[in-house]
């Protein structure tokens, strides 16, 4: 695995614990991190969303090809 699938893959986990601690508890840990109230913006909080959401996307369009380099690792002798 490169280390971009590794960075985007830890960000995505981040981005998901993130929403689930704002769906359960109101609780934004971006937010916390930054030293805001919850809801409040500032240009930290705005990196990390985007990087988060970039990640995200990356990761969605590396699912396929996953798939098929780990496909093709198995039929090397």
């Amino acid at each position: 695995m490169n280390t971009l699938n590794v960075i985007t893959r830890v960000l995505v986990i981040i981005g998901a614990l993130n929403w689930g601690l704002v769906g359960l508890f109101e609780f934004d840990l971006v937010a916390a991190i930054a030293g805001t109230r919850f809801g409040d913006v500032t240009a930290f909080s705005r990196i990390v969303y985007v990087l988060v959401a970039l990640s995200g996307i990356y990761q969605l369009f590396t699912i396929g090809n996953r798939d098929r380099v780990m496909v093709a690792e198995r039929r090397v002798p």
